[in-house]
């Protein structure tokens, strides 16, 4: 369209208005359809960029859907070495040979000589941080009773040790089992498959299987528990930490069925440190955590640093903790007087946060509502004593004999939970509910170790396990069976996580 030509006819009047309000019109239209087109292309443009491909795009992942599709499988290489190392080809490697008989010889009901050998297997151990091939002639007595190789479970070719050491780096550390593999082969000299280490952390959780439950009936029977949860690749993780166990749930919902499952507020009798979640309203004694009251408190002051009030009072409230954690290590008051202190730091919170509370202000939004909030939270846990719980509770002893306070943080769960959110945010997690509870059973008894033991180190923990074969029991059935208490009939982990890890 010529600008100039319109402009010179409608000076000389070859172009009447109603003409010229119609052409106007006209390009208006055509304008607001183009930015409605400009708008379309620009909203499928930042969709595109930000859009996720849920399934995998490997290579592998594209072979099987080409499988799928009916195309012919690509054939691979097949190894130059195929099938098992033969026994006597162990044998031949094994450093040295042992000879394993039954138990009744080492008690004098059969003699040695009375028994015949059966069989021989090989087994990896480590040595003086070295991996080693021993050779054990397993000898068969009298009645058909067999010897049983130390430190192994069942059938496997590998010892307790490397497998409690794999375990422990693949839950505790979080390493990938191509980490593991890589550290086992240069640092013990030990070469391993990833499906050996899947294998063996499987038969662990197998072996394993039956202490979940003594774990969570000495939970349950626990003076202290400290709980929270986060989000994981399955549903979410739950952390459960008291003086005796600690317990560490996979996969498993995060509501009050699964809560009520572990630790049922109608029957738990101690005191549960958490937040301030729906989720943990309903226990008699509880502990709400003050780092996140004054991470509130904080963010407040640092969304209006010019705002007096908001200063005033999270410095007030941070006062008003540390007086609290003074009264609870003062060794010089009595029960009443800490009763007396208590009521004390109530009168504080009421003076700090009343008038706010009284005037009833209605929502609105932003910093003014967030301290509204944080200022009803703090007078409803003092209405209910749940802010200072922990200044009068009793000190708590562990298994291994170290006595502590009651902490009125919540802080030691959010520190146990921060490696499983960040194996989910890399993809570092099971995908399968099989997985999830191996991953829970396993956890659990390696964190509950670290209750029992004075010295948490791989030394000491294949000492405490190779006690349970010789005892008959572990260190947590033990504890059980000293406080009288039974495992329920119904297993929690089949219920939470009905999948069987055989």
């Amino acid at each position: 369209m010529d600008v100039e030509q319109i402009r010179d006819d409608v000076r000389s009047g070859r172009i009447d208005v109603d003409r010229l309000v119609e052409l106007i019109v006209t390009l208006n239209e055509r304008l607001r359809r183009a930015n409605e087109q400009i708008a379309e292309l620009e909203r499928k443009l930042a969709a595109r960029a930000t859009e996720k491909i849920a399934e995998p795009f490997s290579l592998a992942a594209e072979e099987k859907r080409q499988q799928a599709r009916g195309r012919q499988r690509r054939k691979r290489n097949r190894p130059l070495r195929r099938g098992r190392i033969s026994t006597a080809d162990k044998l031949a490697l094994a450093v040295r040979t042992e000879q394993v008989f039954p138990a009744d010889v080492f008690s004098g009901v059969v003699a040695a000589s009375d028994c015949k050998l059966s069989h021989a297997r090989c087994v990896w151990r480590l040595e003086n941080g070295q991996a080693v091939l021993v050779a054990y002639e397993i000898y068969r007595g009298p009645r058909d009773q067999y010897g049983k190789i130390p430190g192994v479970i069942g059938r496997s070719e590998f010892g307790l040790e490397i497998v409690l050491a794999i375990a422990y780096q693949v839950y505790v550390v979080g390493l990938s089992f191509d980490k593991v593999c890589l550290l086992l082969n240069f640092f013990q000299g030990l070469r391993l498959r990833k499906s050996q280490v899947d294998a063996l952390l499987h038969r662990l959780a197998r072996h394993w299987e039956g202490e979940f439950d003594v774990l969570c009936t000495l939970l349950a029977n626990s003076a202290v528990v400290h709980a929270d949860e986060t989000s994981w690749s399955i549903h979410s993780v739950w952390a459960f930490l008291s003086e005796k166990v600690r317990v560490l749930l996979f996969g498993v919902h995060k509501d009050a069925a699964t809560l009520q499952a572990v630790l049922d507020p109608a029957t738990f009798e101690g005191i549960v440190v958490s937040d301030d979640a729906a989720v943990y309203a309903n226990f008699t004694y509880s502990q709400k955590c003050w780092a996140h009251l004054l991470r509130k408190a904080i963010k407040l002051t640092l969304l209006e640093s010019a705002n007096a009030e908001y200063r005033d009072f999270a410095d007030r409230l941070l006062d008003i903790y540390r007086a609290a954690r003074g009264v609870q290590r003062d060794g010089r008051l009595s029960d009443a007087g800490r009763d007396r202190k208590v009521a004390e730091l109530d009168d504080d919170i009421v003076d700090l946060c009343g008038p706010a509370w009284c005037a009833e202000l209605p929502p609105t939004e932003g910093p003014a509502n967030d301290y509204r909030l944080l200022c009803n939270e703090l007078m409803r846990l003092m209405i209910q004593r749940q802010l200072f719980t922990f200044v009068t509770a009793a000190p708590v002893t562990t298994p291994s004999g170290e006595t502590t306070p009651v902490a009125g943080t919540n802080n030691e769960s959010e520190r146990t939970l921060r490696g499983p959110a960040l194996a989910r945010k890399t993809g570092r997690t099971s995908k399968t509910t099989r997985g999830a509870r191996r991953q829970t059973i396993i956890t659990s008894v390696l964190e509950s170790l670290r209750q029992h033991l004075s010295q948490f180190t791989l030394a000491s923990v294949i000492r405490e396990v190779l006690q349970w074969s010789d005892t008959g029991q572990s260190c947590f059935a033990q504890l059980l069976a000293n406080l009288r208490l039974r495992v329920p009939a119904t297993s929690i982990l089949d219920r939470l996580l009905p999948v069987p890890c055989g």
